[in-house]
Parts: C-alpha cells; structure tokens; sequence
C-alpha cells in the first residue's frame, strides 16, 4: 500500500436546576459533553445563569491556570456578586478548589469526571486491547485522538519499548492543523463541515502552511481520505513520525484516530507500509467492534 504524505499538513443543553440538585446536575452536564465531542451550548436566546457558570471551566487554560473571582467577573461580564456566586457554588461542587491566596484553580471532582469518562468511552473500551497489540508488533508508542468542537485532543496512550517524549497528552489540545491524527480526522468531515473549519480559523491554517484557497485546501483533505490515512514527519514534535488512520462510523464520520508514533531517526530501517497497513487494519477492527 503506497503512503500518502500532504503538503497540508450531542449537542445538549444545559437546563436550570432546581436548588438543591443543582450541583449534582451540573457535574452530571460536565461528564454528558466529555463524552460526546462538540462544544458545550446553552439556550440561544441568552446565555443563562447556569450556562454562564459553566462557562466559567472554559477560562482556565495553559496560560490561566488559577483565576481569581475579579478575573472570572470581568472575563464573563458579569457583576462582582454574580462571579462570587459562581466560584462559591463551584467550590461547593468541587469543580473549582482555593489554592492560594485569592486564586482558584480547576477542582478534584473533575479527576472523579474523567474516571468515569475513561471507563463509558466505547471507542477507549474496545481501541485499547487493538491498540495493545500494535504497540506489541511495532513497538511504538500507539495513540488515540479525538476532535471535541474544534479542538484536537489526545484520550489515551499506550507506551511502547522506548517511549517518546510527547509535548501533548490526554486532555492537553493539540494544534488543528498539524500532525497525522487531526488530518485524518478532518479529511472525514463533509465539505460543509470542512469550509466551517476553514472560515472559523482560516489565519491558524495559513500559519500552518496550508493552502489558503478553499479549493485546493479542500482537495488536499479528500486525497487524504481516499488514502485512508496520513503520515506526519516532523510536523508536530520535530524528532517524531507519525502514522494515523481514522476510526470510521458508519455514518462516514469518524470516532478517532488512532496513530502509531516513532523518532524519525527509524524513518530509515521502518517498513511504512507495513505500518500503514497495521494502523489501517486496527483502526478498521475497532470500527467494525462500535458498529
């Protein structure tokens, strides 16, 4: 099988609880998106006290890893007793904890989350033992990705005889447009899905070294999806090499990608097609076990 290399690289809505039940609720809001990728939304009309005080989450990121009630007021424009209110009842849910001073960080009850995420995720149920026996035949490191709204995020990672030393893990989102797994994911959108990707971030694609035409941008994306898979060398992390190939519904969308990942420097001694056809078949059998 000959590689293919680019030059390109439910919804829900969140109801008003009833005091008392709130809390609960809102957690129970946090694990039902997790595990169905696309952005978290509120009633369209406004956003509602509820959906605001979600929204809260959404601030911490890499560069904002505490806040302060100050910070989540103005960032949410809301009064300073409303952004009170919301860190207090965040506390209560353990969604929020104090970590210093007047600063707040992201809560425990969100490692309870993900525990449970892992363990109701069907394509983490029946990738990982696929994924067990790719890392035995290759040993690489072989791993899964997900797109969530328009991020691109690694769920799971199994090691091979020589790990690498990866920048991006569980959780931590990876660039759209760089890297094996989120091309193969975006080669499976359809068209109209691909073009809103490609108005909404139109400057990231261009540092990207992308096409900035529409057409041909679209072309390089199709041509990755008649492959069935891609192969990223250097893209991401400079000393790796990846190879993805995506986890197909049956619907045409994809679940996943699943990725075997190497340094480079194997590049030389590699069978590619034999990992392409390893990568392409795994991720082919987990398809057929979610079907």
């Amino acid at each position: 099988m000959a590689s293919i290399r680019a030059s390109m690289p439910d919804r829900y809505i969140v109801g008003v609880a009833r005091k008392g039940h709130e809390l609960d609720r809102i957690s129970q809001h946090l694990l039902v998106a997790s595990l169905h990728p696309g952005e978290i939304c509120v009633p369209e009309k406004s956003m509602s006290s509820l959906g605001r005080m979600l929204g809260v989450l959404d601030l911490f990121d890499d560069t904002h890893l505490t806040r302060t009630a100050d910070d989540i007021s103005a960032a949410l424009d809301v009064s300073l007793p409303t952004g009170y209110r919301y860190v207090r009842m965040l506390l209560e849910a353990g969604l929020l904890q104090r970590v210093e001073d007047s600063h707040y960080a992201l809560g425990p009850r969100i490692i309870l989350l993900d525990h449970y995420i892992r363990k109701a995720d069907p394509v983490l149920r029946e990738g990982i033992p696929v994924m067990r026996e790719l890392v035995a035949a290759t040993g690489f490191d072989c791993v899964l990705s997900g797109l969530f709204g328009m991020q691109a995020l690694d769920t799971h990672r199994e090691m091979g005889g020589a790990p690498a030393t990866l920048a991006y893990g569980r959780g931590r989102p990876r660039p759209l447009f760089q890297g094996a797994a989120p091309k193969v994911l975006l080669a499976n959108f359809t068209p109209a899905q691909l073009r809103k990707v490609f108005d909404a971030r139109h400057d990231e694609i261009i540092r990207s070294g992308l096409p900035a035409d529409w057409s041909e941008f679209r072309r390089g994306f199709a041509a990755i999806r008649k492959a069935g898979h891609y192969v990223s060398i250097g893209e991401l992390e400079p000393q790796l090499a990846a190879v993805a190939a995506p986890i197909l519904k049956t619907d045409g969308g994809a679940w996943a990608a699943i990725s075997l990942v190497f340094d480079t420097s194997r590049l030389a001694i590699v069978d590619l097609e034999k990992i392409v056809h390893l990568i392409t078949e795994g991720a082919s059998r987990i398809g057929g076990r979610l079907a």
